[in-house]
């Protein structure tokens, strides 16, 4: 069998190309010459008989083989930092990588906080986030692109492991100026003169929505359908109409806006962590996932930013 022999420094100009996307922002990042690093990759791609990435005069895109090489270098330069760096206790000086997928509103409004906490304790590591829909999500944990995730399941995928770890209920964002704006809960059967708005129904809680709601015998008409959350939320206070969102979407002290619970039928997403099915965690992803695991628990971090 013939031998592959490419350097370290190769494998590190790759993947620092590859996150910023940039040959000029990279060269800065490991602190080399555009040129200089412009030859390693040319020498790596030679190396390979491949190439890594299609260049154009605006911006440096990965090819197909370069989208999976990029997981097996980042494997790889993990796995040589653990050896150097031992594996039995994770010190706070240590680096190492850690991509994590994860749903949008816990991107937005959970995770920051609890980013905060563990770069406090493990100021080395680097982390990448990637915010996606559920489906988006859980392929980039069953293709290894991310170590992985934070999101919800309504149904199992074999390839995933879903550790179920923080209910989230659906309540009725609304303005605070709204006459509902003071009641602890609301019956969906009450909202028929209401003006309801939703997310699309390929999106994840759309679809948890409509299976609770077809069981419970309620077909809620929606004036406005949108792609996110986000939108969702500003046509909430637009005035446009009255939306059901999860709670982690919606802290409690917005500025405009206030979330009511919802009931008859109540609507719970139960939020998680997902890992693929026999595989293993670098140490640096260990770490991080075991810090998300006691922070969903004790949802502190949700609680922190619902009060501030």
């Amino acid at each position: 069998m013939s031998r592959i022999n490419f350097d370290l420094q190769q494998l590190q100009a790759f993947v620092a190309v590859a996150e910023r996307g940039s040959f000029r922002a990279a060269a800065d990042q490991i602190h080399l010459s555009p040129p200089a690093l412009s030859r390693r990759i040319d020498k790596l791609e030679t190396i390979l008989g491949h190439r890594l990435f299609h260049r154009t005069t605006r911006e440096v895109e990965l090819t197909s083989l370069g989208r999976v090489f990029l997981e097996r270098a980042r494997s790889a330069l993990d796995d040589l930092e653990s050896a150097l760096l031992g594996i039995t206790d994770l010190a706070p000086s240590r680096g190492g990588r850690v991509t994590v997928a994860c749903v949008p509103s816990a991107a937005l409004y959970f995770l920051p906080v609890a980013l905060r906490s563990f770069l406090q304790q493990y100021p080395a590591i680097r982390i990448r986030v990637v915010d996606e829909s559920v489906n988006q999500m859980l392929s980039s944990v069953i293709s290894g692109e991310a170590d992985f995730g934070i999101g919800f399941m309504s149904t199992q995928v074999p390839e995933v492991a879903f550790e179920p770890i923080h209910d989230d209920p659906f309540v009725l964002a609304m303005p605070r100026s709204h006459a509902l704006a003071e009641r602890k809960a609301i019956r969906w059967s009450e909202l028929g003169a209401e003006r309801l708005i939703s997310v699309a129904r390929s999106s994840g809680n759309r679809q948890l929505q409509d299976d609770a709601l077809a069981k419970a015998g309620v077909n809620p008409s929606f004036a406005f359908e949108v792609s996110h959350v986000a939108t969702l939320l500003g046509m909430v206070d637009a005035g446009l109409g009255l939306a059901a969102v999860p709670r982690m979407a919606l802290p409690r002290q917005h500025a405009s806006l206030v979330g009511v619970a919802l009931r008859d039928p109540p609507i719970v997403r139960k939020l998680g962590l997902m890992t693929r099915h026999g595989a293993s965690l670098r140490p640096a992803a260990a770490a991080f996932h075991q810090h998300l695991r006691d922070a969903l628990k004790s949802s502190k971090p949700l609680e922190m930013l619902q009060n501030q």
